[in-house]
């Protein structure tokens, strides 16, 4: 079974230093039918002006994983953790027991795209946690790579649940192929591009709940850039 949620039944909100879209249930924006899938709980789609963000706030009991599209995020956290994430770069934070951080542009001309998700950790209470790494693109070319799991397999992230997030960068006529274990779920989320997903449009913006499912096949009809989320 494959159920597409459409780029535009988003929900929207412009704040002016901030356009951002949540293809779930977040902040001012609610819809009961629209709450997660599994353990994915957030992706949010953030545009962010130059020299603006979000100021310093807290989270807990959540895995948070940023994925920077274009431009370049400047992260600040109580961990004493200080990065800026371009292209590429993946950063896993985890909120467990309590952190406090900040999010900006780090450019004073330029707007960072990015995308931010939050996954519901395997339990409560875990250490709050940092990690960074830079997935080159010439290692998501073609390929699905897995850029985050819960045993950080092939140098990917390690968060604290039983997902795996991939992602892929595919041009024109290259198609990839996921199988998906028996009892296994998967998300697919397009960051830009157009693609299709089981003989499907997807196009940018748009994400497809998959379940019942023995595999996923991914064709470029355009280039296109996709996370793709195996979950239990």
């Amino acid at each position: 079974m494959l159920t597409i949620r459409g780029a535009g039944a988003r929900g929207h909100a412009d704040h002016g230093w901030l356009d951002t879209r949540h293809t779930f249930s977040f902040a001012d924006y609610h819809d009961p039918a629209h709450m997660g899938f599994r353990s994915l709980r957030v992706i949010n789609e953030d545009r962010v002006q130059p020299g603006a963000g979000f100021p310093t706030h807290g989270h807990r009991d959540m895995e948070i994983l940023t994925w920077v599209l274009a431009g370049a995020l400047e992260h600040r956290d109580s961990l004493g953790t200080g990065s800026v994430i371009r292209p590429g770069d993946a950063q896993r934070m985890s909120a467990g027991t309590g952190v406090m951080h900040s999010e900006y542009n780090a450019s004073a001309t330029e707007p960072v795209h990015f995308l931010q998700v939050w996954i519901l950790p395997e339990r409560r209470g875990l250490a709050p946690g940092y990690e960074q790494r830079h997935f080159a693109a010439e290692e998501r070319r073609g390929r699905l790579a897995l850029i985050a799991s819960r045993d950080g397999l092939d140098g990917s992230l390690v968060i604290h649940q039983d997902a795996r997030v991939h992602a892929g960068l595919l041009d024109p006529g290259q198609a990839v192929t996921h199988a998906l274990a028996s009892g296994r779920h998967a998300w697919v989320q397009v960051a830009r591009g157009a693609v299709t997903l089981n003989g499907r449009a997807l196009e940018a913006g748009d994400g497809a709940a998959v379940s019942d499912e023995p595999a996923l096949t991914l064709a470029a009809r355009e280039p296109v850039e996709v996370l793709v989320f195996d979950l239990a």
